[in-house]
């Protein structure tokens, strides 16, 4: 995967904007790549989580780089990302740990989260409940 640190992704954006030269399109992203278990592993390190990591297979249509190529925004623009995953990650772990959570609404209902296997599971619960 590749994570591109929000303050960098919009540095660029600005500078592609505020440029006649090209009109795209132009990859702006981070070419250091990472897998979600790198991530996963950081994320607990730096938040003290206790969970646990569990792996799943990839979906079939998961593509297996997704690296940018942002050739053109280094000659261009002058841009590259600055911010490492693991320094941006601390960034946003701190901005959330202060974020009064009180000011925003409920998240609505929804199923997004649930897999095939949960949602069959959780119908038949509610068809043996009746």
């Amino acid at each position: 995967r590749s994570f591109c640190y929000v303050d960098d992704l919009v540095e660029g954006i600005i500078r592609f904007m505020n440029q006649d030269e090209y009109i795209g399109p132009m990859n702006l992203g981070n070419p250091v790549e990472f897998t979600i278990k790198q991530l996963a592993e950081m994320a607990i390190k730096h938040t003290g989580s206790k969970s646990k990591l569990i792996n799943q297979p990839l979906p079939h249509d998961d593509p297996k780089q997704r690296r940018p190529d942002i050739t053109i925004a280094r000659n261009l623009i002058k841009w590259e990302p600055k911010v490492p995953l693991e320094e941006g990650l601390k960034k946003t772990i701190h901005y959330f740990a202060n974020v009064d959570m009180r000011t925003f609404k409920k998240p609505t209902q929804h199923d997004a989260h649930m897999n095939s296997n949960t949602e069959t599971e959780a119908k038949k619960r509610k068809v043996t409940k009746t």
